[in-house]
């Protein structure tokens, strides 16, 4: 078997995804795609896929070393979600060439089912408050949602009360009915993140998410040691060898590796294996679309560590575009109670509706997130 052609498609709301053909009719599909940078990640691709056409594609781990190594400069967000959307694809045509879901190909099953969060939006109370019972009601238990809005490197007692106070309010609706991770999204300074944590302690939040952007990941330890708080990251994180050093520094908890953005499932598996040897828990990030959530699964399906898992359905960044509205097998993405069971298709396991996903690239979005500013006019992180 050899690929024959890669195609990309940008989609809404804010997605990309890549399909490998092959001249036994076998096509793979992946997800390649950093939100906000779909288009330089399809760039990426294709520049990739000149060195994949001709290529045997149930080589996938000669055809990931050669992609990472053989350009002299790697990494990064940009390249590893390239890589991560062509090494899902080629996992789907292994799949479908044998027969067998992908987690058959990684030595089969650990759990017979897979436990997902809903996140909620909004920084309102109230509103955070509806959305969580509305989703009580589906079979939901566990939640994410933002811990802070912006907030200054030094900010005030007053900012601290107001995201502190919100905390408290669900906490106070719910009892402990329900779980809930805080995601700081790297928008708190390493000396406010020790006051918020401090004074969030209390309402036992599951975990906290970026507690400081990666870039200040020499204060995980500092953080983790004056709370009780599990702490979370790796989202913004892109290959072992960065996980390798905060894993030796320690600090986390939780580990948070995007299949779409670190690598692909080749690469969060070992990932995850790393993770568990430092007794790490394992929790996918996946606010992206059918593949990827796919890609997430089939992961944690044959790791140990993997507790709970991120997805997107009904997400308020999803804007135009819903997570299955390109998948023609919905009823195997079915939740009972929060849990998904594993995928019985072989691949991926998700059925694309091709038609759909041509007609809608046609005149998709370039998404971008939101840009922040301070009281001050300086640039806040989002």
């Amino acid at each position: 078997m050899k690929i024959t052609q890669i195609t990309t498609y940008r989609l809404p709301p804010r997605w990309a995804f890549v399909k490998i053909e092959t001249d036994e009719g076998i096509t793979g599909w992946g997800e390649a795609v950093i939100e906000g940078r779909a288009r330089t990640v399809e760039a990426a691709v294709l520049e990739c896929a000149q060195d994949l056409i001709g290529k045997d594609p149930s080589r996938i781990n000669d055809l990931w070393q050669m992609l990472y190594r053989a350009g002299f400069y790697r990494g990064g967000a940009i390249l590893m979600s390239a890589i991560a959307g062509i090494d899902q694809a080629l996992w789907d045509i292994k799949g479908k060439a044998l027969g067998v879901p992908v987690y058959q190909l990684l030595g089969g099953l650990v759990r017979d089912r897979m436990k997902t969060y809903s996140w909620v939006g909004g920084d309102r109370p109230a509103d955070i408050i509806r959305d969580i019972r509305a989703r009580v009601e589906l079979g939901f238990d566990t939640f994410k949602l933002n811990g802070c809005e912006e907030m200054g490197m030094i900010d005030s007692s007053r900012t601290v009360d107001a995201a502190v106070a919100k905390v408290a309010e669900i906490r106070a609706a719910f009892g402990d009915q329900i779980e809930f991770g805080l995601d700081f999204h790297g928008r708190v300074s390493a000396p406010m993140a020790k006051v918020l944590i401090k004074e969030l302690e209390p309402y036992r939040p599951l975990f906290i998410e970026e507690p400081v952007l990666p870039e200040q990941s020499e204060h995980y330890a500092r953080l983790a040691a004056q709370t009780h708080i599990p702490l979370a990251a790796g989202e913004r994180m892109y290959s072992r060898f960065e996980f390798k050093r905060v894993l030796e520094a320690g600090g986390l908890a939780i580990l948070q590796p995007d299949v779409s953005h670190a690598g692909g499932i080749t690469e969060c598996v070992k990932i995850a294996a790393m993770a568990e040897t430092y007794d790490v828990a394992l929790a996918p990030h996946c606010p992206l679309g059918p593949l990827a959530l796919a890609a997430c699964l089939h992961v944690d399906f044959v790791s140990w560590n993997a507790f709970i898992q991120e997805q997107s359905m009904g997400i308020h960044y999803n804007q135009g575009g819903e997570v299955l509205d390109y998948v023609l097998n919905k009823e195997d993405f079915a939740l009972d109670g929060g849990y998904i069971a594993p995928f019985t298709k072989p691949g991926l396991g998700v059925e694309i509706d091709e038609a759909l996903v041509i007609e809608r690239s046609r005149n998709a979005p370039d998404w971008r997130n939101p840009l922040w500013r301070h009281r001050d006019g300086s640039v806040a992180e989002w």
